[in-house]
């Protein structure tokens, strides 16, 4: 693996060092969160499984009632019976954090009483139509939680997959390059240390050389 070319000094050493200390202590704490977000996706994930299972059965009576209720029924009669709803139904959509990812959450609010879903009179439509009715308004707290885990599960998959990402550029990448960075940092200094010492042995042998070279000329004649 090829290293990042850097000055081979104490100071840079030191400074590689820190880097090294911070890289490991993201990766730990990036792991960390990649498990528990892999955490949360998989409960949400096992819920919105059981959960779309419901609704798609659900749906897929309601979708038997109502071709049932068209069959009986002229389409003009279908239209004038669902032309004028009793109820109204508000969404407010708010947001909640997972581990650093804003998810969304939906709450509504249904105006007028259970039996207000029915807005035609139930003596002139048939009871196909009344049945699809009546499941689809029951059916409709699932439909917006169903919605609700889909966009969350979106939301965590693509945090997870960035997570991911980071953990891998950190533990295959940056930590080896520092690493090696370090290592080649350090043997140079050792090797620039020995030199040194050579030298210096080198320069007080030839001092102790030249002094007794320099004792034997001067010491008096016997």
């Amino acid at each position: 693996m090829a290293t990042t070319q850097v000055n081979p000094t104490r100071m840079e050493l030191k400074k590689l060092k820190n880097r090294l200390t911070v890289a490991r202590r993201g990766h730990k704490l990036l792991k960390d969160k990649r498990d528990e977000l892999m955490k949360r996706f998989l409960e949400i994930v096992r819920e919105t499984k059981t959960l779309r299972e419901r609704v798609e059965k659900g749906m897929e009576d309601i979708h038997g009632n109502f071709r049932m209720a068209a069959a009986a029924s002229s389409p003009k009669g279908m239209t004038e019976a669902l032309m004028l709803p009793k109820q109204s139904v508000s969404l407010t959509v708010s947001s909640q954090n997972i581990m650093s990812v804003n998810v969304p959450v939906f709450r509504f609010d249904v105006t007028g009483s259970p039996s207000d879903c029915y807005n035609f009179g139930l003596a002139f439509t048939g009871g196909e139509l009344d049945s699809a009715i009546g499941s689809l308004s029951d059916l409709l707290p699932d439909l917006l939680r169903l919605a609700e885990l889909e966009k969350t599960s979106q939301l965590l998959a693509e945090e997870i997959e960035r997570v991911r990402r980071r953990v891998n550029a950190l533990e295959y990448i940056m930590i080896p390059q520092f690493e090696e960075s370090i290592k080649s940092i350090s043997m140079k200094l050792d090797e620039n240390e020995r030199g040194s010492l050579t030298r210096l042995m080198k320069v007080k042998d030839m001092m102790i050389k030249e002094q007794r070279e320099v004792k034997g000329k001067t010491a008096p004649i016997q």
